[in-house]
């Protein structure tokens, strides 16, 4: 789905609003927002609300004259100085549907005792134009909302957060769900910014046709009915290789483990038959913890026949794998650039095939390809050094608009860019901050190429499934999740997290 900028979500709206009028825009709005409260808290009887004096807190009695039934509705409202036609109508609607209007709490105790003995607590205080800076009359109600027991609802984004840099400023409020109208906001999918909002969802306000006519920079995320149906399904007739038959050259003496990892994620990710390339001074290792692949050696003191052999195993695979515990001599840099010039299949290039391309990134273009780099080998497969905190996207679409090559950048929120659109991953956890796990990633986007996904789709359906497999994993082994736990939490993380197409207004994302 679409991950829109304040700035883009204000034009998307500001259209939206001349077609459809303001009116019809918030109640769409409150339909989303109570549609999004009957699924978050089911059952909640008490909902109070913190609005602020525009349209955000305009949606909060958009939302409580929606919500309807026996339940006790609230909104401790600031004066709106400047009232739009859409607010004008849910405070009507509001007021004739039962909800009781209050004046904003002026002190923390009175915005303590606003919230005593209420479910929900529903931060509308400002909504996408907010700064992390924030006006002083809202102390009371951010402190009272910091120490509530009630589950807090932010609409929009949490206050105190930004809406395009996921910046957060020391009183933000820290909400346990938070519910986008129209579409994702970029920083809220950006920490710190992430960690404020809880479980994130989308409400469709019906503003659909404006947002495909933006212009400028695009933006995206998967959600789980995005994610299942871009996952390849096996043809009952397929055969081992039909199946997917990814080829790992991976492995070395010093670290034959990041094999063996790259091996596993290719398997479990449903590949039909994978084949590890490894030196000869590696195969013990490997084959003594592989059981259903297959492995085979080279000899990389000889460039040339290395190269030809690894090429005349991909004549039986469908896609390769390349990087992963790969040692960082000369001899093995000719081979992975021979190698991969001649290569006509889709690959995947992590770690050490990294470095080995760092100057070489030319003979790239072209080619169907991932490349898979952490921020530190990022640095150095860019040219340009380290990378300043909140420049990830920056470099990391300049990199792509110069190389032509679709990239998976690493890190908290992982991103890959395909040159037309930053995708953002919204899976994930602590958990995955182990060595391997990057190994594992490798095998499995080398399963999806071989199954037939392009670079970009691949790239970002692996990313989604692995912070599943992490987020599983971390549930089932609550400290030392290590990174051969992740091939085998991805069958059950797969179970149960793609629901059947709905036709909802909500959409839950992360």
């Amino acid at each position: 789905m679409r991950v829109l900028s304040a700035e883009q979500m204000r034009a998307a709206d500001s259209a939206a609003a001349a077609r459809l009028g303001d009116v019809a825009l918030m109640r769409a709005a409150g339909d989303a927002l109570a549609e999004a409260l009957r699924r978050i808290v089911p059952g909640a009887q008490r909902f109070v609300a913190f609005a602020g004096p525009g349209n955000n807190g305009g949606d909060a009695f958009a939302a409580f004259a929606s919500l309807g039934g026996p339940s006790q509705r609230v909104v401790y409202a600031l004066p709106a100085p400047n009232v739009s036609a859409g607010r004008r109508d849910a405070q009507r609607r509001a007021a004739a549907a039962g909800v009781v209007t209050r004046p904003f709490p002026l002190s923390n105790g009175e915005a303590i005792a606003a919230l005593e003995g209420a479910d929900v607590a529903i931060d509308a205080l400002l909504g996408t134009g907010g700064r992390s800076a924030l006006p002083g009359e809202f102390e009371p109600a951010l402190a009272a909302l910091a120490q509530t027991a009630a589950h807090v609802v932010a609409i929009d984004l949490p206050t105190g957060v930004d809406a395009t840099t996921g910046a957060a400023g020391p009183d933000a409020v820290h909400a346990r769900s938070t519910v986008c109208l129209g579409a994702a906001k970029l920083g809220l999918l950006l920490e710190p910014a992430r960690s404020h909002c809880g479980a994130l969802y989308v409400g469709d306000i019906g503003i659909a046709q404006e947002i495909d006519a933006l212009t400028g920079d695009r933006y995206a995320a998967l959600d789980a009915y995005e994610f299942g149906a871009l996952l390849p399904v096996r043809d009952e007739a397929a055969d081992k290789r039909s199946a997917g038959a990814p080829l790992i050259v991976a492995g070395s003496a010093q670290f034959p483990g990041a094999g063996v990892l790259c091996a596993r994620g290719a398997a479990r990710a449903g590949a039909g038959y994978v084949t590890v390339a490894c030196p000869e001074s590696a195969a013990a290792a490997l084959r003594g913890h592989l059981v259903e692949q297959v492995v085979v050696t080279y000899d990389e003191a000889d460039v040339a026949a290395s190269i030809d052999g690894l090429l005349d195993l991909t004549r039986r695979s469908t896609s390769v794998a390349i990087g992963p515990g790969l040692g960082l001599s000369d001899a093995m840099g000719e081979i992975v650039r021979g190698f991969l010039t001649r290569l006509e299949r889709p690959f995947v290039a992590d770690a050490s095939a990294l470095f080995h391309l760092g100057k070489h990134l030319e003979l790239l273009r072209g080619k169907a390809c991932v490349l898979t780099p952490h921020e530190g080998e990022f640095a150095r497969l860019s040219g340009e050094g380290t990378v300043a905190p909140g420049t990830r996207m920056q470099r990391l679409r300049a990199f792509v608009r110069r190389t032509g090559v679709t990239t998976l950048l690493k890190g908290n929120t992982t991103l890959i860019d395909d040159g037309t659109t930053m995708h953002l991953n919204v899976t994930g956890t602590s958990a995955l901050a182990t060595a391997g796990t990057g190994d594992v990633l490798s095998g499995m986007i080398a399963t999806l190429l071989a199954q037939g996904l392009g670079p970009c789709d691949a790239a970002r359906a692996a990313a989604y499934w692995h912070g599943l497999g992490g987020q599983r994993a971390a549930r089932e082994r609550p400290t030392g999740v290590v990174a051969g736990d992740i091939p085998e939490a991805l069958g059950a993380a797969l179970a149960g997290s793609v629901p059947e197409p709905l036709q909802t207004l909500v959409r839950r994302i992360a």
